[in-house]
């Protein structure tokens, strides 16, 4: 059995070399504009895959969430959509109106509201991890096992960088 190397995760530095200068800056260069038109092109060709089912994009990802026990109650799956409670609420009603979902307030704590997926809903909410492979393997095509992992472990280690940024600023606003 071969196993793949994979990249070393590296704490995030405290000084970053300088790969980006403003005096020779290009948007199309940059790592967080490639990101952003990979997850773009990504978020409509998931679209395409899950349109017979009548989802959209902002439909179907909080449908996963619930249906991947991610999130239970209205304020979890705002949270993990990053949407504000109004923006998920108006979300919801519609999966509701759908017959995807439905709400049930807490027995124990009546502020709180639970969702449940009907047994469409289920059904409907079962077909999404099967469009979202096709749709990362169509666009990993081309890269070997060993390369798809690297790919993962150097995005990871952007992702970390990005978290003790944010923590680091959170702490400095207080």
């Amino acid at each position: 059995m071969t196993t793949t190397p994979k990249a070393r995760r590296v704490p995030a530095a405290k000084s970053a070399p300088e790969l980006y200068r403003p005096e020779n800056y290009k948007p199309e260069e940059s790592v967080g504009y490639l990101m952003r038109r990979i997850l773009d092109i990504l978020a409509d060709a998931v679209d395409h895959q899950l349109q017979p089912s009548g989802l959209t994009s902002a439909q179907w990802v909080p449908l996963f969430k619930i249906y991947m026990g991610h999130a239970s109650t209205v304020a979890e799956v705002a949270r993990e959509c990053h949407l504000d409670m109004g923006a998920m609420t108006r979300t919801l009603d519609r999966l509701e109106t759908k017959g995807l979902l439905r709400r049930v307030r807490s027995s124990e704590d009546r502020r709180v509201v639970n969702l449940e997926l009907t047994d469409e809903g289920r059904a409907t909410a079962s077909k999404i991890p099967a469009a979202l492979s096709r749709v990362q393997n169509d666009h990993m095509r081309g890269f070997s096992v060993q390369e798809w992992e690297l790919l993962k472990d150097m995005l990871r280690r952007v992702l970390d960088n990005a978290r003790q940024l944010q923590a680091d600023r959170q702490e400095q606003q207080q």
